[in-house]
């Protein structure tokens, strides 16, 4: 059985004074993957400019809005279908025993393979200055590991908004026990990766139609790799093994690999952005 997702993507930017020209891109598009088919895509704006489509850096489809005209106010509105597999994430565990696992993690071909997320970056650096009561059980497999990790940081931590912002570090987290989505996220690729276990930072959409803790906007987990199995998502903000309720858009090394909005605007004055994500999902009568 497969889910029938239509994911609404709106926001307003408005200027106190008018904007002179201006370079937006967005990284808000599904993901195009095994698990999930992306069967039509939409993006606007209200002022009628051509949407550049692209492939950044990474690999990930990004939306380019480039106004050369004046203007106060600016809508984006974006619409798209995905088609999303239903699975059980729990049948992805790895036939190694524990040992070899902790071999495979050693190994050097891994350690070069995995590189780009096994080291630190700036927000997911563990500090010093704060001991972490989460303790590794070398006695259970890396999967079990990763689901009290998961556990541990859903329990301890509080989901509040208006806290902490995109450039928030681990010291204010671990500080004040709360934070949101990507605050999670981060402290568990640092944790994860303390570990030698390779971990990246994903941007998506989730269904919150059973109740789960996400923000408005984007939702944000993470993928760890684990030997013999492959990438496994993990959501600490809602304690889940990410499923069919996870739509991928990209992924990194931490949030700033991938945003869903960056961007230049030439004006001066206050400015206010609105911002709001709407995910529906049916079954799907293909079997």
């Amino acid at each position: 059985m497969a889910l029938n997702y239509v994911i609404k993507y709106a926001a307003t930017n408005t200027y106190e004074n008018f904007v002179d020209e201006a370079l937006w891109q967005f990284l808000i598009a599904p993901l195009n993957a095994k698990s999930q088919q992306v069967i039509s895509s939409e993006f606007k704006n209200s002022l009628h400019i051509p949407v550049e489509k692209s492939i950044n850096g990474y690999g990930f489809e990004t939306f380019r809005v480039h106004p050369k005209k004046r203007f106060k106010s600016i809508d984006f509105e974006a619409e798209f279908h995905v088609i999303k597999d239903q699975f059980n994430p729990f049948e992805k565990t790895s036939d190694l025993s524990i040992e070899e696992e902790i071999s495979e993690l050693n190994s050097l071909n891994f350690k070069v393979e995995h590189s780009a997320f096994l080291k630190s970056t700036t927000l997911t650096k563990l500090p010093v200055s704060h001991e972490i009561d989460f303790v590794y059980d070398e006695e259970v497999s890396i999967f079990e590991n990763l689901k009290n990790l998961n556990n541990w940081i859903f329990d301890i931590f509080s989901f509040k908004t208006d806290v902490t912002d995109v450039d928030t570090d681990l010291d204010m987290i671990l500080e004040e026990k709360q934070g949101v989505c990507q605050d999670f996220t981060h402290l568990f690729c640092a944790i994860a990766r303390s570990y030698r276990i390779p971990t990246r930072y994903i941007s998506g959409y989730l269904h919150q139609g059973n109740g789960y803790f996400g923000d408005s906007q984007m939702h944000a987990w993470a993928e760890a790799f684990i030997p013999g199995c492959g990438w496994v998502g993990f959501d600490p903000t809602n304690n889940l093994i990410a499923a069919e309720n996870h739509i991928k858009v990209a992924d990194g090394k931490d949030y700033s690999d991938c945003p869903p909005i960056k961007g230049i605007v030439y004006t001066s004055g206050k400015n206010h952005t609105k911002y709001s994500v709407e995910v529906h999902a049916q079954q799907n009568a293909q079997q």
